[in-house]
């Protein structure tokens, strides 16, 4: 099994989670060895190899040094590049001999990995479960087992420019033009009129940026439309052409074609490219991950400026896509009761990650604790969003990064052309997944 590129670079590589690239190469090195060699995990009773990519380091390191502490055990975190992980977990859960005990699972992955994690079903209480967002504990979930306890999660929010909307000849301007208030959008049609009355090339302000490069910000339309699920519903079948999807691709792709408020290049825009744009002050609103907010750059012109709303919505509310990462056990793993113990204390001491510099969790109450504070302020968008009845997780299908890579984004690459016959490109991508899932 092989991953692909577009897996740890337009998810991934924007959110800082990939170690850097002289010190991924000798940590890819060092880690081969890290936790024993392949002989079913650490060798100490009291002792605990973790497989991370680098923001699962940055994430878990509180909860270790806690760990440590309280147990007498020792927890050595092992960093991979995210395809390094991806391949590692790849080859020693596939053998039955893990060099690990515990290992941070993308939540793409998890399709993949499932027949080999162990069940996690005693830490998954109602109590457990009431402070997860509904996403994370269905997707959570294989063959009617827990295999994974999310230990952090994002979503896409809205960022808008504070000193735009706030600006009193703006706000009357707008509303002597549209009828209504100047304000964060909710609907997309608030959105698809705000984003026009800033579009001004001449001032190279445009509304907001169209990603052509990635799926997850459609994917959010889709379920906002109403859609029962994104690409395939919940048995499995394709429903990436119904009404739901085109809708979604109308308002997106049209962002581009028809009402020209975003910066040329729509197609070949990513996360990476999006961010930069905002930071520097080129576009009114973004859709982005929550994360962002607090790592806007001191010297970007949007500083201090930036509002956090939640996710836009459709006939079906607001909706984002989850982006979250687990925690699991190898069913082969010599120590799972310790493991099933760590794992239950990164659940238990969740809020401490939000003090790192990625600052996530998953709980719904590690986030209602910060959300009051300063610096915080895009936490209650992220509640909101992930609350969302309309907000569910990707399809659980192992071939779920193929479609990503072969079918989806180059639909949304060529819906991203004036004169673009959507209905006829989703029926494409329909034929196309159906030849890749059978």
């Amino acid at each position: 099994m092989t991953l692909t590129r577009t897996v740890g670079l337009p998810r991934r590589g924007f959110l800082g989670l990939t170690a850097g690239a002289g010190a991924a190469a000798l940590l890819g090195t060092a880690a081969c060895g890290a936790g024993g060699t392949s002989t079913g995990g650490s060798g100490d009773a009291k002792t605990l190899t973790v497989a991370c990519e680098g923001g699962g380091k940055i994430e878990l390191q509180p909860i270790v040094d806690k760990f440590q502490q309280a147990t007498g055990a020792t927890v050595t975190l092992v960093e991979l590049p995210y395809e390094g992980l991806f391949n590692r977990l790849t080859s020693e859960l596939s053998n039955g001999k893990p060099s690990f005990d515990v290992c941070a699972v993308d939540a793409v992955w998890l399709p993949l990995f499932a027949g080999k994690l162990a069940g996690l079903d005693d830490l998954f209480t109602p109590e457990v479960k009431g402070d997860l967002f509904p996403a994370l504990v269905q997707e959570a979930q294989s063959g009617g087992s827990f295999v994974g306890m999310p230990v952090w999660t994002n979503s896409e929010i809205l960022f808008y420019r504070k000193d735009l909307f706030e600006d009193p000849k703006e706000k009357a301007a707008f509303q002597t033009k549209y009828g209504y208030p100047l304000a964060p959008p909710t609907t997309w049609q608030q959105f698809t009129d705000i984003a026009v009355f800033f579009t001004r090339p001449d001032q190279k302000l445009w509304g907001t940026d169209v990603k052509g490069a990635v799926e997850t910000e459609w994917l959010a339309h889709v379920l906002q439309a109403g859609s029962p699920g994104v690409v395939l519903d919940d048995g499995g079948s394709v429903i990436v052409d119904n009404a739901q999807h085109l809708a979604a691709l109308a308002f997106y792709a049209d962002l581009n074609n028809k009402h020209k408020v975003a910066p040329a290049g729509a197609a070949q825009t990513d996360w990476n490219a999006a961010q930069n744009l905002f930071n520097q002050g080129q576009t009114a609103m973004t859709r982005f991950w929550a994360h962002a907010y607090r790592q806007i750059p001191a010297d970007a012109k949007v500083a201090g400026k930036v509002g956090a709303a939640p996710m836009i919505g459709g006939t079906a509310g607001v909706a984002g896509i989850p982006g979250p990462w687990y925690l699991s056990a190898p069913k082969d793993g010599a120590k799972n009761d310790l493991a099933k113990q760590f794992i239950k204390a990164a659940y238990d001491d969740n809020a401490l990650s939000i003090e790192t510099t990625l600052g996530l969790a998953a709980r719904k109450s590690a986030y209602q604790s910060f959300a009051d504070k300063p610096g915080f302020e895009s936490f209650g968008p992220l509640l909101t969003t992930l609350n969302a009845s309309a907000t569910r997780p990707r399809p659980a299908s192992p071939h779920w990064q193929r479609i990503v890579d072969s079918v989806l984004v180059p639909t949304i690459q060529k819906a991203l052309t004036p004169g673009a016959d959507y209905a006829a490109l989703l029926k494409a991508a329909r034929t196309q997944i159906e030849g890749i899932i059978k």
